[in-house]
């Protein structure tokens, strides 16, 4: 989990936007960036009456869909649990860095966004492993660096070094 970092806050707070940012920041510098998603409600990137769609609906446990341009493989639960995040990392390709929204209570090291508009103003817990924040309000008093939520730049140099991309 070397090349990891994870961004996490409450809902509307600000990390798929901050993870936008961040990608576009960090393969601008010439890294390779993959990203993890993870939600809690029950997404589907596969609309209904698609061939893949069908497919899976039909019972398929994975169905992988290839074109010129992109492949994606979609993997049905079914009754299993759902995954630790080490087993979802184990099946990316080789990458500079992963970025990972979500999974607030995962063992990696996360930036945690704050936002005066999320539905939650709390902290994460002392257990979510937060080594910076990133907010759009001063945070007084943090234990840990703390970002303008929009100071991309600095936010990247600082996961450059967190993830041991380059050095101070």
């Amino acid at each position: 989990m070397d090349k990891i970092i994870g961004i996490a806050g409450w809902k509307n707070a600000g990390k798929t936007t901050l993870t936008e940012s961040l990608v576009t920041e960090l393969t601008s510098r010439g890294w390779t960036v993959s990203t993890v998603k993870h939600a809690h409600h029950d997404a589907d990137v596969d609309a209904a009456g698609t061939d893949t769609h069908r497919h899976r609906t039909a019972g398929a446990s994975e169905v992988m869909l290839v074109t010129g341009r992109r492949w994606a493989l979609m993997h049905e639960l079914r009754d299993e649990e759902e995954p630790p995040l080490d087993q979802i990392l184990a099946r990316l390709s080789p990458c500079d860095i992963v970025l990972v929204e979500g999974y607030k209570t995962g063992p990696h090291r996360k930036i945690e966004v704050r936002r005066t508009a999320a539905q939650n103003q709390a902290p994460l817990p002392e257990t979510a492993n937060v080594v910076a924040i990133a907010s759009d309000s001063p945070v007084h008093m943090a234990p840990v660096p703390v970002f303008a939520l929009d100071d991309v730049t600095a936010i990247a140099d600082f996961v450059e070094v967190a993830v041991g991309l380059r050095n101070r």
